[in-house]
């Protein structure tokens, strides 16, 4: 994401002739938008983005559940279990 915003001001800024990115040739300017696609195609093969959402996911139930035990007044088992069941 990072590299679509960079690509983004660059193209603005060689737009709008401002600096020493208005000297710059077009396929340096723009080459921020060609590596954010060669990461999105890296990380979609790898697993890595699916594999983000799922720890996402994740975080959400156990913070809900966190919320809910709370609610009922039962963070203290919780907090002496860390997360786990009692023994037994």
């Amino acid at each position: 994401m990072w590299m679509v915003a960079i690509g983004c001001v660059l193209s603005l800024l060689k737009l709008a002739e401002f600096g020493p990115v208005a000297r710059w040739d077009w396929w340096l300017v723009l080459s921020p938008f060609a590596v954010a696609a060669i990461w999105w195609y890296i990380a979609d093969t790898t697993g890595y983005t699916q594999r983000k959402a799922m720890e996402r996911d994740a975080k959400r139930t156990e913070d809900r559940r966190m919320h809910q035990l709370k609610a009922l007044g039962l963070e203290t088992f919780d907090k002496k279990f860390k997360g786990r069941r009692p023994p037994g």
